[in-house]
């Protein structure tokens, strides 16, 4: 009686959700492989500690399924879809109709009927960027064939889930020709409703609601609901729905701090308990007894392996990509779990009038057992084969900070912006900082000719003749007082600011766009975990709502003594690369030294690591600044833990704040947030806008 309480069943799945994944994670498994061992412990097979036939599990599952479909959508990069909007198009239907015809094969050469063949070949045309961190990691996201890729998301998801559609509807019961061009009619409309109407809704209510995230947060999950219910009425499944709500609203949400809460709350509860239940789902007999026959699961594995490579290799001739970029384009595309499980359990639990289930036990083992085998198999070979891309080159040699962070959102044009003098905003908060964040800011404007505006904020009342209000502006003519006799040491031009702003993080932000700043340097805040990216802080919203790069600096002495510099290179971006020349302008000004690391993983092949080192060599040499710049390249599996351990003889390191995900919905460690922890020197982290 105990374990049937839906508080015990509740707290037992926290208690797997927060223990399980890392344990898995630190084997090199994913964490969703552990929630589904976890699920075939604890269930009727295990323990009996979870049913799946409770109202709980059913609750949290089902929020979880459309969850996982709604984050699938949201991740979704419509603006790298609409670089590649045709060859993405293209490719989408190769690796939609390869898998799908297939699936069909496989079906009937196993006696299921011609509307489960198709079902299983929709299960196979879909896929999810599993390994997307993996490419971002490596920068080659602006190679052509990934984005491609990615792109191509939105049509083999769709695709599949509408195929999905049309088979539970058949297996419902009576279905006619014109019950089916009904069917279509209602999707087709009910789609533009949600894709459209959601869309202008979500922009209205972001324009309208201001900076009142907990509203825009409960705004997004009732639009997912609202899709989700929508669907079922019309007679489709829920998780299309889901998915359609998450293609609507990724413009309005952007890379919003709503999102990040969005996202946050799915991956850390909703979409776990869903892996648990497909867990309690797995029936251990039946499992082994699919096992013991192989065929089935072995015959679905190789197809989806087989067609997935024929629909690389076709978009390989048809669009002309190497061989180092087909294989890229098919080990990204191989991963099956998103919508592939949400689908497959949808199908499993659809049953017709006469009892009968649209897919069997066995056939949605044999998925589990492809989500087992993919989810493996596509991260490692990712990352066996996209270490071979190359990415188009800019040019390195650009000394000027105002050249690289020029923006790429920006709707203004390059000869437009270059107009306005190199500005750095500094706003001032702690006195015992302000002198060696002045002198930062005042190295990189003197460098760049340009100047730097110290701004004092002080937090708005009702009342302006309020006695806080005065007490607060008397501080702030006070501090920037202070820094005037700090910035005439460096010789700069110096334009102090005061702005009353309720909220601190949008007064720093829209005083450096009335000053058209082409950087904010900011002092430290301790609050940088998982707090912060549930609660946010000064520093998440400047990040978020800045229209220019932002340096936020913990400095332990003055940047005038900084003699040695590391910066840790993960890639070649074009950010990566404005790192280094903030490093090497710094250096310039003090005649110090950098040191540029790369920790490579132990198995990449060593004419890679050398490749990537005589890339780097070169682009630290093309720098006009005479700066000694070395390059130090290492193996090791703790990233971090090799940064913090290089880092002892240094001044100071150069970070870029970069987050990454999974498609998946569960999100990957930072190598980044770990550093900041433990590194005892002076650190500068490099935040682009939006990042």
């Amino acid at each position: 009686m105990l374990l049937q309480s839906p508080i015990i069943a509740f707290t037992i799945l926290l208690l797997v959700i927060f223990t399980v994944p890392p344990i898995f994670e630190k084997l090199r498994l994913p964490g969703l492989v552990g929630l589904l061992i976890a699920g075939v412990l604890l269930g009727e097979n295990g323990l009996k500690l979870l049913n799946s036939e409770s109202e709980t599990i059913k609750l949290l599952s089902d929020i979880g399924k459309v969850y996982l479909m709604f984050v699938a959508g949201l991740e979704i990069d419509l603006d790298q879809f609409r670089k590649t909007r045709n060859r993405s198009i293209g490719f989408g239907f190769l690796t939609f109709l390869a898998p799908l015809i297939a699936g069909i094969v496989v079906g009937r050469l196993f006696n299921f009927s011609w509307n489960a063949s198709v079902l299983i070949g929709s299960l196979l045309a879909s896929h999810t960027l599993l390994a997307y961190p993996i490419v971002s990691r490596l920068g080659v996201v602006t190679n052509e064939a990934v984005t491609v890729t990615i792109g191509a998301t939105i049509f083999t998801d769709t695709g599949a889930l509408l195929v999905l559609a049309i088979c539970v509807g058949i297996h419902g019961g009576e279905f006619t020709a014109l019950s089916l061009i009904t069917l279509l009619g209602g999707l087709a409309i009910y789609s533009a409703v949600v894709l459209f109407g959601f869309d202008w809704a979500g922009k209205e209510f972001f324009r309208r609601s201001g900076d009142e995230q907990g509203n825009q947060f409960l705004f997004i999950l009732l639009a997912l609901f609202i899709a989700s219910v929508g669907a079922q009425v019309i007679g489709v499944e829920k998780i299309v729905g889901a998915f359609l709500a998450g293609l609507a609203v990724n413009d309005v949400l952007g890379r919003s701090p709503v999102k990040e809460k969005v996202e946050f709350v799915g991956s850390v509860l909703f979409i776990p308990c869903f892996f648990v239940d497909m867990g309690l789902l797995i029936d251990i007999p039946a499992f082994i007894k699919t096992l013991s026959s192989v065929w089935l699961a072995a015959a679905i594995v190789v197809a989806l392996i087989g067609s997935k490579f024929i629909a690389a290799f076709l978009a390989k001739l048809l669009y002309r990509y190497n061989i180092p970029e087909m294989l890229t384009m098919w080990s990204l595309s191989l991963p099956q779990v998103a919508a592939t499980l949400a689908a497959a359990l949808v199908a499993y639990e659809t049953v017709n009038p006469a009892g009968e289930r649209l897919i069997n036990e066995g056939l949605l083992n044999s998925i589990i057992v492809l989500m087992l085998v993919t989810a493996i198999l596509g991260p490692v070979t990712t990352a066996r084969f996209a270490t071979r891309l190359t990415v188009s080159q800019t040019d390195w040699a650009k000394d000027k900070l105002s050249t690289w962070w020029q923006g790429d959102s920006c709707d203004v044009d390059l000869d437009e912006q270059t107009q306005y003098p190199f500005t750095v905003v500094v706003p001032l908060y702690n006195p015992q900082t302000q002198r060696y964040l002045i002198e930062m800011a005042a190295l990189l404007a003197r460098h760049e000719s340009g100047k730097i505006i110290p701004l004092a904020i002080a937090k708005g009342h009702v009342q302006m003749d309020d006695p806080r209000l005065k007490i607060a502006l008397d501080q702030s003519q006070q501090r920037l007082k202070d820094v005037l006799a700090i910035s005439q040491e460096f010789d700069v031009e110096v334009s102090p600011a005061i702005r009353i702003d309720d909220d601190i993080a949008l007064g720093i932000c829209r005083t450096s766009r009335e000053q058209n700043a082409s950087l904010v340097v900011m002092g430290w805040s301790p609050n940088m975990g998982i707090r912060a990216r549930l609660f946010g802080n000064v520093i998440d919203s400047v990040f978020w709502s800045s229209h220019c790069p932002v340096a936020v600096t913990r400095l332990l002495n003055s940047p005038t003594t900084i003699q040695r510099i590391l910066v840790p290179v993960g890639d070649l971006s074009r950010q990566t690369i404005g790192a280094v020349r903030f490093a090497q302008i710094l250096a310039d000004a003090n005649q110090a030294e950098v040191v540029l690391l790369h920790v490579s993983d132990r198995r990449t092949p060593a004419i890679q690591v050398d490749k990537y080192k005589s890339e780097l060599s070169g682009i630290a040499s093309e720098s006009k600044l005479q700066v000694n710049t070395d390059i130090q390249t290492t193996t090791g599996d703790n990233v971090a833990r090799i940064i913090i351990r290089e880092a002892k003889t240094f001044d100071l390191v150069v970070l870029r704040s970069t987050r990454y995900r999974t498609a998946g919905g569960l999100a990957v460690s930072e190598v980044t947030s770990q550093v900041i922890k433990e590194l005892t020197c002076s650190i500068v982290l490099l935040g682009e806008p939006h990042s």
